[in-house]
């Protein structure tokens, strides 16, 4: 079965983070990598001793900082919510999804994992003024 490599990016193509996602299938739709990238890193975050999380989407009640979200009171976070979450701001262009140098532009679209490819996610800061 393939594994992938999830990057998070900077719009300048820094890399902030990367990790690996085995036991793939062959062939899985954007949403179903999405939900499934955020599902490990709400269970590494349960699992975990901390009161930031480090995910693709702010979970609610919680503050921004240098190193991710930080909980205003301890609590498990619902993978399940944080999932949705994660697929409404890919919906509102809150990040952008790269397989290879292919954009993703639909949760629908198809990625094909037979490559082990690098999946990355970048996410995009809305500019404040007008």
């Amino acid at each position: 079965m393939p594994s992938v490599v999830l990057r998070d990016e900077t719009p300048t193509g820094r890399e902030i983070a990367s990790w690996e996602l085995p036991g793939l299938p062959e062939r899985i739709s954007a949403r179903e990598l999405v939900r499934l990238r955020v599902r490990e890193e709400v269970a590494r975050f349960n699992a975990a001793d901390t009161e930031v999380f480090r995910g693709l989407v702010q979970p609610t009640d919680t503050e921004v900082t240098v190193n991710g979200y930080r909980l205003r009171t301890r609590r498990r976070l619902d993978w399940e919510q944080q999932a949705d979450a994660a697929c409404r701001a890919f919906d509102r262009n809150g990040f952008v999804m790269l397989v290879g140098d292919r954009q993703i532009d639909d949760l629908d679209d198809m990625i094909e994992l037979h490559d082990n490819p690098c999946v990355s996610f970048i996410k995009l800061v809305a500019l404040v003024g007008g």
